[in-house]
């Protein structure tokens, strides 16, 4: 797979909630009050709460089993700042990949307050304790709650059910491509009107994508440019 991620189709993604004891934020606590202190002085609108991430994960007959722990976000964001700091912690995420009904791909682009700002990204978040329901956590509700949240937009009813995983930088990306009955423009047209009834915009606005020549290697992370050259090279 390009961009160093692997790629593995999945039939479903199951996660569950645990106690973990991770040592690193008691190791390195002086650290992430400093560089937390850091990022809120640049990004005044950002919030500490809480996130989870994957402490063990595996992939058996199709399906990605997670085991995912409660953190700070401020240690999250230390942790990520941090090359190499724990190789058994990753990230893990899900988010839907919006096709359009001619063969576009739609990114959001991060608002000027957001920890990215700028960069191009697939409506996503990292899970939080909204998507835990008992010990599980939904991953696919947050991935449909993601995109309704920030772009307005609501799974068709025959959406598609299937999932990539991309494994790299620490990341597990869980993709799930749908594909939207309207054209690109009408989905973005639908999007902006959203987005001006948002207080404090997640998104700065859409861009879409069709073709590998596309790829923003400056403004899309890692796990996107891997996506868009993977089905790009295949055709779509």
């Amino acid at each position: 797979m390009s961009e160093g991620f692997r790629s593995t189709r999945l039939a479903d993604v199951t996660a569950r909630l645990v106690d973990h004891d991770w040592a690193f934020p008691r190791v390195h606590e002086a650290a992430i009050a400093a560089h937390w202190q850091n990022r809120i002085a640049r990004s005044p609108g950002m919030f500490d709460g809480t996130v989870l991430l994957c402490c063990a994960h595996t992939v058996e007959d199709g399906v990605a089993r997670l085991d995912l722990f409660a953190t700070r976000y401020s240690t999250f964001t230390y942790y990520r700042h941090v090359r190499h700091a724990d190789q058994q912690i990753r990230n893990a995420f899900a988010a839907i990949v919006p096709w359009t009904a001619d063969g576009a791909v739609l990114l959001g682009e991060m608002g000027a307050h957001t920890a990215n700002a700028g960069q191009l990204y697939f409506p996503c978040g990292t899970p939080d304790p909204d998507d835990v329901r008992g010990d599980s956590v939904d991953l696919t509700g947050s991935a449909a709650r993601e995109l309704a949240e920030e772009t307005g937009l609501v799974l068709p009813a025959e959406a598609e059910t299937d999932w990539i995983m991309l494994e790299g930088e620490n990341q597990l990306a869980f993709l799930r491509p749908v594909r939207f009955p309207e054209p690109a423009a009408r989905i973005e047209a639908r999007i902006a009107d959203h987005l001006r009834t948002e207080a404090e915009l997640e998104l700065a606005g859409m861009h879409r994508v069709r073709s590998a020549a596309e790829i923003d290697p400056a403004r899309m992370p890692g796990f996107v440019r891997a996506y868009l050259a993977g089905v790009f090279s295949r055709g779509g």
